[in-house]
């Protein structure tokens, strides 16, 4: 067993990592697009409604997308009243059980809640509700079920790493794969 979790964890991160340097990506995009946005309204009174909404399907799924990328790299919010003065086998305990207890079951929730709203998305091929806007709703909705197979991943990558950190001591919970 003990062989197998640090494969999984490797897999697992660098899948992340990759989706991440996507993210990065999309976001430089979101930043150039709403440049275009705002010259092309108030330098030349115009614009476009499809232009606008790609923003905001970027912005969903570097939201989205970038969840798992933000907790392999301990980068999201967490209230940490006693955990930085823990031992780092304490730390791992608290990932571990954080992971298989909060936010596996959560992740495993929002993505059985959502199915059914985006397959019948999918199934109309759902678009926009404005003239001109993109007709990729479904799209943008099949972020929720990809944040959260996302999200699980990094869950048991986290819950891996950590119970390789309580069975071995001598591993060092701060080096990031």
């Amino acid at each position: 067993m003990t062989n197998i979790l640090p494969k999984l964890v490797t897999v697992i991160d660098s899948l992340n990592e990759r989706v991440g340097l996507i993210i990065s990506w999309l976001t430089l995009g979101m930043v150039c697009i709403t440049f275009l946005v705002v010259v092309l309204r108030y330098g030349f009174d115009t614009g476009w409604i499809a232009m606008q909404e790609s923003v905001t399907y970027m912005h969903a799924l570097a939201f989205m997308a970038g969840a798992a990328y933000t907790l392999k790299h301990d980068a999201h919010v967490r209230v940490d009243i006693f955990y930085r003065n823990m031992a780092p086998s304490a730390q791992a305990w608290v990932n571990l059980l954080g992971a298989l207890l909060l936010l596996i079951p959560t992740c495993l929730y929002i993505l059985w809640t959502s199915a059914s709203y985006v397959v019948s998305s999918w199934l109309l091929l759902e678009g926009s509700r404005e003239a001109g806007g993109l007709p990729l709703v479904f799209a943008l909705k099949s972020s929720i079920p990809l944040m959260a197979c996302l999200l699980t991943l990094q869950g048991l990558s986290q819950a891996s790493n950590s119970l390789l950190i309580i069975i071995d001591h001598t591993l060092d919970p701060t080096v990031k794969s």
